[in-house]
């Protein structure tokens, strides 16, 4: 048998891939640790409880409720939770996504695309915090925009959580192409499911973008729908190690342990790009393909007939930054994309995105993105080791 040094408590649902990644980091971590664990136990109205006769050493937990809070409390055992709906129990330990970050990356992934009307879809339900659709609000109004928001609740026969003639007749209101933040996948697949019932065209009219993935309904949705890519093995990974020293005895930390997400997953939901000008639609196209080449703006203005003023000030009237500054914007993003999906190491992806070296990398990273380039690896490379 083996010799079990802890027993833990695993209280995260595994019904959605943002679940099953971190109870799979918990998983690794715990054989390493030589940790039995118990995973999703629930009580006889399948909610997740721990058991009632189980003796164990901590947990690791998405607070949802009050009554789940004080149920973990009256257990007096550590507690790390991964959820951000119960920031007011400050007793517990807590490792989440930066929504900050989030937000961000939504944000810049909308206006990569031009897009310059703003949504959020996020009825009331207890999947996601009210903050987050309205940070996004804020980030979009401080940039000058402005921002709708449809969060009204009222479940219908076919599961969706608003009522689809509602929804259209809110977006028919709204100008368009209309760029929609949704909290998750589950109410961003079923504004999908709504625009398609209603004859709205995806990304045409209405572009949307989901706060988290999950990779089945975001990829089976009609069209398959972006979004941002958590980093949730880090975060189970994190929240593992946060729970061992508060089970040696170290109090809760006082703040949350934050993670910044990987990544934007651009799928068909947000393949738009809204430029009425097609010659600047056209140096757009050129840039994307090219950028890792090493590309600068003279390269641009030798293909193309325009003089570079005209093209400086195309760039600042539609997308509200420089030539240059668009082809920083795409090396980084595709470094990013290599730094997340393949095996390169960090110097051999410098070079296929024409960075002079891994520094130059790791200083545009800090600069521009606020994260260094191995903040996108550890737990990747530790979990497929």
């Amino acid at each position: 048998m083996p010799n079990y040094r802890r027993s833990i408590a695993v209280l995260v649902e595994t019904g959605d891939s943002w679940g099953r990644n971190v109870v799979e980091a918990v998983a690794r971590f715990a054989q390493k640790a030589r940790w039995s664990l118990v995973i999703s136990p629930r009580d006889e109205d399948g909610r997740l409880r721990l058991p009632s006769r189980w003796k164990g050493n901590g947990a690791v937990a998405m607070l949802r409720d009050t009554v789940m809070a004080n149920h973990l409390r009256n257990a007096q055992i550590p507690v790390v939770d991964v959820d951000v709906l119960m920031m007011q129990e400050t007793w517990v330990g807590r490792v989440v996504t930066d929504d900050r970050v989030r937000i961000a990356m939504a944000f810049d992934h909308f206006r990569s695309r031009n897009l310059k009307h703003f949504a959020y879809f996020a009825p009331k339900v207890n999947r996601y915090p009210d903050q987050r659709s309205h940070l996004f609000q804020k980030v979009v109004e401080a940039a000058g925009f402005e921002c709708s928001g449809f969060d009204q609740l009222e479940r219908n026969e076919l599961g969706w959580y608003a009522d689809p003639e509602l929804v259209a007749n809110w977006i028919r209101k709204q100008p368009w192409p209309l760029a929609v933040f949704a909290p998750d996948p589950v109410p961003a697949r079923q504004l999908a499911e709504i625009c398609q019932w209603e004859g709205i065209h995806i990304p045409d009219d209405v572009a949307i973008l989901a706060g988290d993935t999950d990779d089945l309904l975001c990829s089976i949705a009609f069209p398959p729908i972006s979004s941002v890519e958590l980093d949730c093995h880090r975060i189970g990974h994190e929240a593992c190690m946060m729970l061992d020293r508060m089970m040696s005895g170290r109090p809760a930390p006082k703040r949350p342990r934050y993670i910044p997400p990987l990544r934007v997953i651009s799928r068909h939901s947000t393949e738009i790009l809204a430029v009425a000008d097609q010659e600047l639609a056209e140096v757009l196209r050129f840039i994307r393909s090219r950028a890792c080449e090493g590309i600068k703006v003279p390269d641009i203005l030798r293909v193309y007939p325009i003089s570079r003023r005209s093209l400086e000030q195309k760039f600042r009237t539609f997308l509200g930054r420089s030539p240059s500054e668009e082809i920083r914007r795409t090396r980084l993003e595709h470094a990013r994309r290599l730094l997340v999906e393949s095996d390169m190491s960090i110097a051999s992806i410098a070079a296929a995105c024409s960075f002079a070296s891994n520094i130059e990398l790791s200083h545009a990273f800090r600069k521009y993105l606020g994260i260094k380039p191995s903040d996108l690896r550890p737990v990747k490379r530790e979990r497929e080791a």
